[in-house]
């Protein structure tokens, strides 16, 4: 099971080759083995999911569960709430905190027949792009365990490329899908923001968080994706979209469409062999019909301040519930209500988490609001008018997906500063509201793997998924570090 994928894991189940039952017991075997290297996981659910099993099973019988990933276990990003499943955003100020509903996501997961084995790993409320900001352990790449997997759903990415799981769920608000998949060798998308209901996902930044799938290649994803995808009545920005069947456009052709590549990704800094593999794929793409040109995508430059601005203000209005009053950690040692706010917050966050929420309180405070969010909106709203009018030219843009391979642990944590840079080539796709996949290509010298993006226009998700299955099948079978000794 380890190198297979969702979609054929789903076949064995719907003919009786394996249960339901089965592969879950397969799926907790292997986090067993895996766990003490890997550390994806926060909470491993194995009654619920052997419950849940025989469930989908009485189901798939029935005729209730008809789909391509009935049975199929799941992973779930620890930031989407479960019923009845602790869900701590890998923090200490919500540890104890026992959702009474569940995410609309995983919902629409658990609809589909799919199992939810567990709750991963993700830096701390998702604020980070390691995974070492969690509360509760750092988590380990499988392709090199000195390494990040990247974040913040890093959990769910390692997870996937461990062989724990063929599918997770993960939570982008900017770049938190794409990159760790590029770190660790699997696949992911965020689609247009408003595809999937954020209902249940706890919020770091409203207006750039987006959830999205995680698994082995693009046929995986897709078919996650229209489980997940639908308007829901509890949140007011999920849309009412027509064209859900993203399966119908795993085709292997790209001809005559147009790819553009921007001059301004390709600068100083972004690590020589992710650069001759964007060439590499460029290459590939025109011989399979496509044309590739390079352009200029203006306002490059102001990205991460305008995104670290609106994030950090969305994230400092989001995270003040986070008192110790309703729910969760609350200090033991306190004399008022005003001390045990400032010492449950002082106690409960971790660092990156209280930089960031007197970064947003800052930016949003009186006579500042004007110089910084504001402004940081304006600059927003340029860079949205900057990918229409590059998507007026080109059906698919071409980008990193990291300026480097998966760092040391350890290393950009000494640099917060570096460690923002290095969603230099994510973040604009969460302003801009555009859908974007990662992909692996290829493993460099180093032996890690490296992952490329595409970008397309909104709601273009289908011209996205046929352009990656493409290049997918021109690259080869993918095979991913499962059975070694990591």
């Amino acid at each position: 099971m380890t190198q297979t994928t969702a979609l054929k894991l789903g076949v064995q189940i719907r003919t009786g080759k394996i249960s339901a039952a089965e592969a879950v017991r397969l799926s907790l075997d292997q986090i067993q083995r895996q766990e003490p290297q890997i550390h994806a996981f926060l909470n491993v659910t194995e009654e619920y999911a052997l419950k849940r099993a025989a469930e989908v099973e009485e189901g798939i019988a029935h005729g209730r569960y008809t789909g391509p990933l009935a049975g199929v276990p799941l992973a779930v990003k620890d930031n989407f709430c479960v019923e009845g499943i602790e869900t701590t955003c890998a923090s200490k100020i919500l540890k104890g905190f026992v959702p009474s509903y569940t995410a609309q996501a995983v919902k629409n997961l658990e609809d589909a027949g799919m199992i939810v084995i567990g709750k991963t790993n993700m830096d701390e409320f998702a604020m980070g792009s390691t995974s070492e900001t969690s509360a509760f352990g750092v988590t380990h790449n499988p392709w090199d365990t000195s390494r990040v997997p990247g974040g913040s759903s890093g959990g769910s990415c390692a997870a996937v490329a461990a062989g724990e799981v063929t599918a997770a769920l993960g939570s982008d608000t900017g770049g938190s899908i794409r990159q760790p998949s590029a770190f660790c060798g699997v696949t992911g998308i965020k689609p247009t923001y408003g595809t999937i209901s954020r209902y249940g996902l706890v919020a770091y930044a409203s207006s750039l968080d987006q959830a999205g799938p995680i698994g082995r290649d693009v046929s995986d994803c897709a078919a996650m994706l229209e489980a997940l995808s639908g308007q829901d009545p509890k949140d007011s920005t999920s849309l009412n979209r027509k064209d859900l069947d993203f399966r119908r456009y795993l085709r292997e052709d790209v001809r005559g469409m147009r790819f553009g590549i921007p001059k301004e990704y390709l600068t100083e800094g972004l690590d020589q062999e992710i650069c001759d593999t964007l060439k590499e794929m460029e290459t590939e793409l025109r011989k399979a019909g496509a044309t590739v040109e390079y352009f200029s995508l203006d306002l490059v430059e102001y990205v991460i301040p305008a995104y670290y601005v609106i994030a950090c203000a969305e994230a400092s209005s989001n995270l003040e519930r986070f008192d110790g009053v309703k729910y969760g950690y609350r200090a033991s040692d306190y004399e008022g209500l005003h001390q045990m706010y400032k010492r449950t917050r002082t106690e409960g966050f971790g660092e990156e988490v209280k930089r960031r929420i007197m970064l947003g309180s800052f930016v949003l405070s009186s006579g500042y609001y004007d110089a910084y969010y504001l402004k940081a909106l304006k600059v927003r709203r340029l860079i949205q008018e900057a990918f229409l009018r590059a998507f007026q030219n080109y059906d698919i843009i071409l980008a990193p997906a990291a300026p480097q391979t998966a760092p040391k642990i350890g290393e950009s944590l000494q640099d917060p500063m570096k460690m923002y840079l290095s969603d230099i080539y994510t973040a604009a796709v969460n302003l801009a509201g555009i859908p974007g996949i990662s992909l692996p290509c290829r493993v460099d010298s180093r032996g890690l793997p490296v992952g490329i993006q595409m970008l397309a226009g909104h709601f273009q998700e289908g011209k996205l998924l046929q352009a990656a299955y493409t290049y997918e099948k021109i690259r080869g079978e993918w095979k991913l570090p499962q059975g070694q000794e990591v």
